[in-house]
C-alpha cells in the first residue's frame, strides 16, 4: 500500500497530484509498481528517485498538494521526530491514479492456472448465452484504453449505458479496469487474454 492522508485524495484521482516526498530510509516502492491507496483504488508509481530538502521546487510543491515549498517542507519536518534542514535525504516519488479500486486485489493477480482461465471462460460463456458480446468488449478496450465510454460503445454500435453495465461484469471478474475516463485491460484479463488462445489450440 500507498498511504495519503485524506486531504490528498481528489488532487490524486484529479491528477493534479503527482509528486509526493517521502523520508524512507530505503525506497517501499519502485517505478513501475502498482499501490493500493483506500480508498481511491491503485497508484502508479512513474519515477523513484533519491533527492535532499534544498532540491525541492516550488513546481514540486504544486504537484504534491501543498500551497508552496514552505508548506512542504514543514509537512515533512512534522512526518519524523530527526530534525530536517536542506541536506535532509528524501526519495521523490513520480505517480500517477491507476484506477478507482474496485477489485482491485483480483484484477492484479496475473498468476492465472489452467482451471483459472477454464473457470474464466465458463463464465464469460454464460454472459455470452443470450448474445456473444464479452471478446468484441474486451477487443475495444484493448485496442482503445482510457477512452470514454461514449465512444467505445458507438465502435461497437451499442448505447453507452447498457454497455457501461455490460464491461462492469468484466470488471467484477478482475478482468477490466475503471479510470477517470474509460477502461484497461487489467493484470488480470491481461493473463488471460495471453493463455485463452494457448487454450483454445489444445
Amino acid at each position: 500500500m500507498l498511504l495519503f492522508q485524506k486531504r490528498f485524495h481528489e488532487g490524486l484521482v484529479s491528477g493534479a497530484v503527482t509528486i509526493t516526498f517521502r523520508r524512507w530510509d530505503k525506497p517501499h516502492v519502485r517505478a513501475g509498481g502498482r499501490y493500493r491507496c483506500h480508498p481511491i483504488g491503485v497508484l502508479e508509481v512513474d519515477r523513484v528517485a533519491r533527492v535532499v530538502v534544498r532540491d525541492i521546487t516550488a513546481e514540486d510543491a504544486t504537484r504534491s498538494g501543498f500551497a508552496s515549498r514552505a508548506e512542504l517542507v514543514d509537512y515533512l519536518r512534522a512526518a519524523r521526530a530527526e530534525p530536517l534542514d536542506d541536506a535532509t535525504p528524501l526519495f521523490r516519488v513520480e505517480l500517477h491514479h491507476g484506477g478507482d479500486g474496485d477489485r482491485v486485489e483480483l484484477a492484479l493477480e496475473a498468476d492465472l492456472s489452467p482451471a483459472d482461465v477454464a473457470a474464466i471462460e465458463a463464465k464469460l460463456a454464460r454472459m455470452d448465452a443470450a448474445g456473444p458480446w464479452t471478446k468484441k468488449t474486451l477487443a475495444v478496450i484493448d485496442e482503445h484504453p482510457r477512452v470514454a465510454a461514449s465512444k467505445l460503445a458507438a465502435k461497437l454500435g451499442r448505447e453507452t449505458l447498457p454497455f457501461k453495465v455490460d464491461v462492469r461484469k468484466l470488471k467484477k471478474l478482475g478482468l477490466t479496469q475503471s479510470f477517470e475516463v474509460g477502461y484497461e485491460i487489467s493484470p488480470r484479463g491481461r493473463a488471460f487474454l495471453a493463455a485463452r488462445p494457448r487454450r483454445k489450440r489444445r
